[in-house]
């Protein structure tokens, strides 16, 4: 168990409107920070004033890329408490993203207690309109100041937090996916499984090209033949064709998100057959053509669940569920939103309650 420190901000910022959060906005009073040292390990756990950090011009976060991070939420029940989702499924990701990027991870349990801690000390700062919730963003950096190639030999653990409005403010509406058949965001053996910062930096290229076109975000194939569907942007992505749910295989390519995890298991609870086989896109557009696509979403920790009403593939566009939310989709949304805001059942036992 973590020894925290606090030493909290004597001033507190004013809260925002809960009506106009937005998304990564505003930031709390408070942060939390440990620090690691080769041959010590971790040391100094502390929640401190949220301020900018202090590091060396040189230091290797800067120069190599060498981070990661996790995105997770706290929410406001209707009873006035607040919980957590599956924060034991993000610590564990973290560990196996940090072990790909050479990174050192603190243990499960240190984890989420670091993070009940901050939004304890935040409880303030975890909004209640419907809808509503305090983002929480851990991340690691190295921060030894050294030009040259190698693993760190110091790092900090920080987490700050942010109250985000609601995703969807008029209503589910699907979205327009562009299939990126010119670019390539991950191959076997590289860091797309991971949750780095890198990852995200080189996707922007066809998230621009994506937006040029009259699309959302950019549906990625695999690396190696440009032939599977594999992940949307910053969200995983199934499709229903013929009753079936399929969604990309978590092989190294593709982030094994905690909401898609938790998709795939209500989809099995619900006796829905779910393939986590590799599918061709020109299965999915032949599948179009037939009348055979039913439904299309991507999820994510932002918007949970995202329909998708359009999809763009070599000039082809095939139009899903007469542009609108599907069934399935819809189910869903709804069952992994109430189990989150505590507005209905936890039967699978993912939430965690703040103490």
């Amino acid at each position: 168990m973590l020894d925290i420190k606090y030493n909290l901000a004597k001033t507190h910022k004013e809260k925002p409107d809960q009506g106009k959060l937005g998304f990564g906005v505003y930031f709390t009073d408070n942060m939390f920070i440990i620090d690691h040292t080769e041959g010590i390990g971790w040391h100094d756990a502390r929640i401190v004033p949220y301020a900018p950090l202090s590091i060396d011009p040189a230091a290797m976060v800067l120069h190599y890329a060498m981070e990661s991070f996790e995105g997770m939420k706290a929410y406001r029940t209707p009873d006035g408490s607040i919980q957590l989702f599956r924060p034991d499924k993000n610590a564990e990701r973290m560990i196996n993203t940090n072990k790909r990027m050479c990174l050192p991870s603190l243990p499960v349990e240190d984890f989420v207690q670091a993070v009940q801690a901050l939004v304890k000390a935040e409880a303030d700062w975890v909004p209640s309109q419907e809808g509503t919730s305090l983002y929480i963003r851990p991340f690691v950096i190295a921060t030894e100041p050294h030009l040259g190639v190698r693993p760190s030999k110091t790092h900090q653990f920080i987490i700050i937090c942010s109250p985000v409005g609601a995703y969807y403010e008029s209503g589910i509406n699907p979205v327009k996916i562009f299939v990126e058949d010119e670019y390539t965001r991950a191959c076997p053996g590289g860091t797309g499984f991971t949750k780095c910062g890198g990852n995200y930096a080189a996707s922007l290229i066809s998230q621009v090209k994506a937006h040029e076109l009259g699309y959302e975000q950019t549906l990625w194939l695999d690396g190696v033949e440009h032939k599977y569907v594999e992940e949307v942007g910053s969200m995983n992505c199934f499709f229903k064709i013929g009753g079936t749910v399929y969604t990309a295989p978590c092989v190294g390519t593709v982030l094994p998100g905690v909401t898609r995890m938790s998709c795939i298991d209500l989809l099995r609870h619900w006796g829905i057959p779910v393939s986590e086989e590799r599918l061709p896109i020109a299965d999915i557009m032949k599948a179009s053509r037939e009348g055979k696509l039913e439904e299309v979403f991507g999820t994510g920790t932002a918007a949970v669940i995202s329909p998708v009403g359009e999809l763009r593939y070599e000039g082809e566009v095939a139009h899903i569920n007469g542009g609108k939310i599907g069934e399935v989709t819809h189910k869903l949304y709804d069952t992994l939103t109430g189990i989150q805001w505590g507005k209905q059942p936890d039967e699978l036992g993912w939430t965690v309650k703040v103490n």
